[in-house]
């Protein structure tokens, strides 16, 4: 990743959280802002890994503030996950993501949520999430799923299968009920014409 895809991420990011990319909004929400805060220190943190000059400089101290705010926060995403643009953490404590997940653009997710690997079966693997997906409190994603775009993961929902565009899923397993998406759920999606050079 170059620096100019690193700063995208970050702003979208930071769009999603707040309506706004401005600097002087960055700065406020890397000191005082709890879940941007981390979102920061992830996204640095993978953008310095792979830089020779920065691997040794940036890197070391990006990987402690993520460690900080890790057992802080009460959320464990390592640098290496694979996370789209306007990733948005709703409220942290109790958040856990395998680094061998993908997670798409626009993914809002709440407190309480597993992303994970299933150890053994049919569904042995990571978790694959498109594009525009909520994960509402609680909720489990497990195994090698699919989950579509403009998906809808309701609280405490248990997610063992692939997921269709579009879905509302619900309960243990989660079952689909209704086609209405994430639609409402989420927002602040426009932030590629709000992010200046």
């Amino acid at each position: 990743m170059n620096f100019s895809e690193y700063r995208y991420l970050v702003l979208s990011d930071l769009y999603r959280v707040t309506g706004n990319a401005s600097r002087a909004t960055l700065l406020r929400c890397i000191f005082r802002g709890e879940s941007f805060r981390y979102n920061f220190w992830l996204r640095t943190a993978r953008y310095a890994r792979d830089h020779a000059l920065l691997k040794y400089t940036l890197y070391p101290f990006a990987r402690l503030m993520h460690g900080h705010l890790t057992y802080k926060l009460g959320i464990s995403i390592p640098p290496s996950t694979v996370i789209g643009s306007g990733f948005y953490i709703g409220h942290f404590g109790g958040i856990v993501v395998s680094g061998k997940s993908t997670i798409g653009r626009n993914c809002n997710i709440s407190q309480g949520v597993t992303i994970g690997r299933a150890n053994r079966g049919r569904n042995k693997g990571y978790p694959v999430l498109g594009d525009d997906v909520y994960i509402g409190p609680g909720a489990v994603i497990a195994g090698s799923v699919r989950i579509g775009n403009n998906v809808a993961i309701g609280a405490n929902c248990v997610v063992t299968t692939d997921i269709p565009d579009d879905a509302v899923v619900v309960g243990i397993p989660g079952k689909v009920i209704s086609r209405k998406g994430s639609a409402g759920y989420v927002n602040r999606t426009d932030y590629a014409e709000h992010i200046l050079d």
